[in-house]
């Protein structure tokens, strides 16, 4: 394997440490070259390591693209990584031109990487934004950041972390206080309590935080000294007058830049860093090698090294009030920083050594290959593209989604997804999948002819019961689907009512035209019928969602604590939408109250979408003599699966209300406003509850007491029926598995 680093070649602190270490490391497993742009100290170092480092500095931009160009094509690398934002820029047009993938490695937050500047905001700050939206691949240095990066919108597929490591075996000159004192003309008495930041000076630091603490810890112990290494001579003069301001000209020493940073924290006793926003910063790394105790902000991915009160600090960042009080404990207690900061030795020797940095970046390298070229074999990007229902705020069809990539990933963990999505931000960090608006147009076509499997389901996609523009939707991507060469399916899909002539002849047409078709229910496979469609292959499955499995318990009592629904007592869910008339509103209020009467019970009302079934719930419950609970929240479908699971009995209007209530083996009752939802019932073998324009409140409560007093019986009924409905799904993801791969 073969790999290119490209980076400006100006980078200092952490970055520099990051790359140089990895490289040297990388450089005994596969063969690696560094190209800088700009000659300096980073390359300097990079030769005096024994790395192969190159210079690419013409004066001119479009001559340093051409000669990287050259030197990418001559070398036959395998992967380009880049970092900065100047290499991102030359990467990504590099990419375009030869098609070797990019991975950018991204060190810190880059909406705020210029913050100092507005001219370098606006210039390098946009290239490098653009620059990152053309590169597949990326990085981050922290979990934390690779959060930031899912928010940004950003594939989370091709989102990886490469924890910062550095080695905790080699040997270090020995730096004395004295000599370093002696070094930098420090005018502190040697046996002073010493605390030391290193950072480059500029905002994002926030050194001024760090000065406001040290003002606070002189005030109790005047011992304490505070040393400032790190270059930046545009804000010097600033701090050292905020310094004067402080009075703490006396207490307070700025060293400049220090080439040797092991000298730096050999010396102090504690080791801190105020910035507000970070990577995850090599200091903490640095200052751990020699056991010294950290107290920073809690930016980056510090908390994954760092436990608050165990084995250092962390506190908001520009909270100088809590910074100092940390600070001044420290300095007064010597067995308590020096406890501290073997406790951070340890941690940081077990999980950031330079090894297993090492070992994830070739993992990540080897995925990426393995990737490319299996795209390259027949031009596709996506394993399987899946429309439905999605990112409209319903829980029943985020169930189906989220239980059909989870199926899938445990058929085949390295299969990549897109999802056509109302809310493709949310959906991307919810799911971990790529994905795009639904109504793009230009987008839906350019995924459908780059995916191997295309899957359009979940749910009732092809009825015109609701409006006619859904149908149309639905069975028009199908067809261009179709057109586009793409393997396509009907995928566990629940079929009319078809109402009027013309919708019912164009869905006959295009459902005609699919390889498989998958239904939801036994009633679908009539509908159809009637439609005279024969030539795919069609099926009887069962709804994806009977395979989603509840969250943990701590995230139900989560939710039960935030919703304040009295837990101690019988539960009874009410999951109602809104529909036609609104004379059933009363009789539920009714139905309601009986149960609290009956049974000593508690409603609690469960919203499915938002905002319409709150609405309904509120007016419901605003009926009712008794007090009930509402979810006021929107929650995830494991989530809400795990309240069904608490429920003494579901009384289900929306249909997957009745379908979580099956998959947890809760007795239930289902009001039927479509015939989906009599057909599901009926495949479980459980009572209606009839349908919502003539529902009789005296005949449903006969049939609650029924129900009530047979709990175990129909548990076990419904455990049946689970195992059943449960085979049937599993088949019907294993078939288009199948179809995928054939």
């Amino acid at each position: 394997m073969k790999v290119i680093h490209l980076i400006g070649g100006g980078d200092e602190g952490g970055a520099k440490s990051h790359v140089l270490q990895l490289i040297k490391e990388l450089g005994k497993h596969i063969d690696v070259t560094l190209v800088s742009y700009r000659k300096g100290k980073f390359h300097d170092d990079a030769v005096a390591m024994g790395i192969d480092a190159r210079i690419v500095r013409t004066g001119n931009i479009i001559l340093d693209i051409r000669k990287t160009l050259k030197l990418v094509k001559s070398g036959n690398y395998d992967i380009i990584h880049s970092h900065g934002a100047k290499a991102n820029m030359m990467a990504s047009i590099i990419k375009r031109i030869t098609g070797i993938p990019v991975v950018t490695t991204v060190h810190s937050d880059y909406h705020l990487d210029y913050m100092h500047s507005i001219l370098k905001k606006y210039t390098f700050g946009i290239i490098n934004m653009i620059a990152l939206r053309r590169i597949d691949y990326h990085i981050s240095v922290s979990g934390n950041l690779k959060e930031i990066l899912k928010d940004s919108g950003f594939d989370p597929q091709h989102l990886y972390s490469v924890n910062n490591g550095i080695s905790f075996s080699n040997e270090i000159p020995v730096c004395t206080r004295k000599e370093f004192f002696r070094r930098f003309n420090v005018p502190f008495p040697e046996d002073c309590v010493l605390i030391g930041i290193m950072a480059r000076l500029h905002p994002v630091k926030d050194h001024e935080t760090f000065l406001r603490a040290a003002a606070e810890v002189v005030k109790v112990n005047p011992d304490a000294r505070f040393l400032i290494a790190g270059p930046g001579d545009e804000l010097m003069d600033h701090l050292v007058q905020f310094t004067k301001k402080l009075g703490l000209e006396e207490y307070v020493y700025f060293t400049g830049m220090v080439e040797k940073p092991y000298d730096f924290f050999q010396i102090i006793d504690i080791n801190v860093l105020t910035s507000i926003s970070e990577g995850f910063p090599y200091v903490v790394l640095e200052g751990a090698r020699f056991s010294k105790v950290f107290v920073s902000t809690r930016v980056g991915g510090l908390s994954e090294l760092v436990k608050s009160g165990v084995n250092g600090y962390l506190v908001e960042p520009k909270d100088w009030k809590t910074l100092g009080e940390h600070l001044t404990e420290l300095s007064v207690d010597k067995n308590k920083r020096e406890q501290m900061g073997e406790k951070l030795r340890e941690m940081a020797e077990a999980r950031f050594s330079l090894r297993s940095m090492c070992e994830s970046q070739l993992s990540i390298y080897r995925a990426i290959l393995k990737e490319e070229s299996k795209n390259r074999q027949d031009l596709k990007k996506y394993d399987i593209a899946l429309l439905g229902y999605y990112g409209y705020n319903n829980s029943g069809d985020e169930a189906i989604l989220k239980s059909t990539l989870d199926s899938f990933r445990t058929i085949d963990p390295e299969l990549t997804f897109l999802v056509f999505s109302k809310k493709p931000r949310e959906t991307k960090k919810l799911y971990l999948v790529d994905s795009v608006n639904r109504f793009n147009l230009f987008k839906i076509i350019y995924i459908l002819k780059r995916t191997r499997l295309f899957l359009a389901g979940g749910g009732s996609l092809i009825q015109d019961n609701t409006s006619t523009r859904s149908i149309w939707y639905y069975l028009t991507v199908l067809r261009m689907a179709k057109r586009l060469g793409t393997k396509t399916m009907l995928f566990a899909n629940g079929i009319g009512p078809i109402k009027r002539s013309f919708n019912r002849r164009f869905a006959g047409k295009v459902l005609n035209e699919l390889q498989v078709i998958s239904l939801r229910d036994a009633q679908s496979f009539n509908e159809i019928k009637a439609l005279n469609v024969n030539k795919p292959d069609i099926y009887v499955a069962s709804d994806p969602a009977v395979l989603l499995e509840a969250s943990d318990e701590t995230s139900v009592d989560e939710l039960i604590r935030a919703e304040k629904i009295p837990a101690h007592k019988p539960l009874i869910g009410f999951s109602i939408r809104k529909w036609a008339n609104s004379e059933y509103i009363d009789k539920i209020a009714e139905i309601a109250d009986y149960c609290i009467e009956k049974y000593n019970s508690h409603p609690v009302f469960i919203p499915m979408q938002y905002p319409m079934d709150l609405d309904i719930s509120q007016a419901i419950s605003g009926k009712m003599k008794h007090p009930s609970s509402i979810v006021t929240r929107m929650y995830s479908p494991d989530v809400i699966l795990g309240l069904t699971a608490r429920l003494k009995l579901m009384v289900g209007m929306r249909l997957h209300s009745i379908i979580y209530a099956a998959a947890k083996c809760v007795p239930l009752i289902g009001l039927v406003y479509e015939p989906k939802v009599a057909a599901f019932l009926k495949e479980i073998n459980q009572p209606s509850a009839g349908n919502l324009e003539d529902l009789d409140t005296a005949k449903i409560c006969a049939q609650l007491d029924i129900i009530w007093e047979n709990q175990s019986e129909i548990r076990e009924q419904l455990r049946s029926a689970k195992k059943r409905l449960s085979i049937m799904a599993q088949a019907n993801l294993s078939n288009a598995y199948q179809m995928l791969k054939e």
